[in-house]
């Protein structure tokens, strides 16, 4: 089972594992095997419709929301994974003819029964609402099925032309139908990760603007981490303009975090990418910042048995407790400075190097981290 791998495998390196979705794309256009007897088109053929190259389900039918609905429950049910991640495809990015005219969305059949069912909305008003019911929908089942896992969206960078003033691009309000402001103002996920994919010259798509405006819409202080487009790189930005951009986030701008799109240039190393993160802004291992309101509760204080007889290293046993954690922190004092590693969450025994000089660190101090990120009060060993 490649997700059951991947989450096992992932874990035992410290690393969360968020599964990644879109959430109404019925079929991949360059699929390659065939189309499966369960397949949504085959089983009930009337939620899903073609359009360009794609199957999609339809936005407008509330079977089809519900079939995305329990796909994701049920991921998030039968994996230990730590988040669901769903993309910017929400009606569909307009297809065009031959001649260079939008094709239509083909969603007449659910509009017609809205409207005979009494809806009042204008078409693009109704379109928003659907979508904005599924992100309701998804957020509700995903923190109801496992209160700790979290829930994350990458919407287009741009809300709307003007916003900020001066910014312009394509409109995912009007074309996608997506309003990803009211999703951030009312807290509608606990990550957001707007794909600011332009650089600092771009001075329609300035990198700092749209950021600065998405943490001032961000009110319920969800965690915002923008997605940069390192594929780029070789093409128009460098190496060192993402590491530039990774190093904007922080409190000044509301935001935690970056996610990279995509992971090629970072396996590549393209342009020194992964050698000038490690020397700046990724130095240093971080905990994954906290989701308080997925969870404050702390985990119990660790207890922790320490062998250091011999010329070795220290050994930690730790007795973490009950209840799921995403990390183990240790902490220990050498000769002057103090050194902190992050272990998984599982780990259980853990080696501790003795000083340069061979002696024992002067102290070391073992947190326990919960699955929403809440740090527990700390074991504390001096040497007699």
């Amino acid at each position: 089972d490649p997700l059951a791998y991947a989450v096992t495998e992932a874990h035992a390196r410290g690393l969360e594992l968020h599964a990644w979705l879109n959430p109404f794309r019925a079929r991949y256009s360059q699929a390659i095997s065939p189309v499966s007897a369960q397949h949504i088109s085959r089983s009930q053929p009337d939620l899903v419709v073609h359009y360009g190259k794609f199957l999609w389900l339809d936005p407008g039918l509330a079977e089809a929301r519900n079939q995305t609905v329990k796909v994701v429950t049920d991921v998030v049910r039968r994996y230990d994974i730590d988040g669901i991640h769903i993309d910017d495809y929400f009606y569909p990015y307009p297809e065009k003819s031959s001649l260079g005219t939008p094709i239509p969305f083909p969603d007449d059949r659910s509009w017609n029964g809205y409207h005979r069912s009494g809806g009042k909305l204008s078409k693009p008003d109704w379109r928003r609402e659907n979508v904005n019911t599924l992100v309701r929908a998804m957020n509700t089942a995903v923190h109801r099925e496992k209160s700790w896992v979290k829930f994350g969206i990458s919407p287009f960078g741009i809300w709307k032309p003007g916003f900020p003033e001066g910014i312009k691009g394509m409109d995912q309000h009007e074309v996608l139908y997506a309003d990803a402001r009211k999703w951030i103002r009312e807290g509608m996920a606990d990550y957001f990760s707007p794909q600011l994919y332009w650089t600092e010259r771009q001075a329609e798509q300035r990198f700092t603007k749209l950021l600065a405006w998405w943490g001032s819409e961000n009110v319920r202080q969800r965690h915002l981490w923008p997605g940069i487009n390192s594929a780029d790189i070789g093409k128009n930005r460098t190496a060192a303009d993402i590491v530039w951009q990774a190093d904007q986030v922080g409190p000044e701008t509301h935001s935690s975090g970056v996610i990279h799109w995509n992971a090629s240039a970072l396996q590549e190393n393209r342009d020194g990418l992964g050698t000038r993160l490690i020397q700046g802004p990724f130095a240093h291992r971080a905990l994954v910042p906290a989701s308080p309101w997925l969870g404050s509760q702390p985990p119990e204080t660790p207890t922790i048995e320490v062998g250091y007889g011999g010329r070795g290293p220290l050994t930690l046993d730790v007795n973490a407790g009950k209840g799921r954690l995403s990390a183990i922190v240790v902490q220990t004092q050498g000769e002057w400075a103090w050194k902190t590693e992050l272990h998984p969450g599982s780990t259980r025994r853990i080696s501790v190097p003795r000083t340069y000089r061979g002696t024992p660190p002067k102290e070391v101090r073992v947190i326990t981290v919960s699955s929403t990120g809440i740090e527990s009060a700390p074991a504390i060993w001096r040497p007699k």
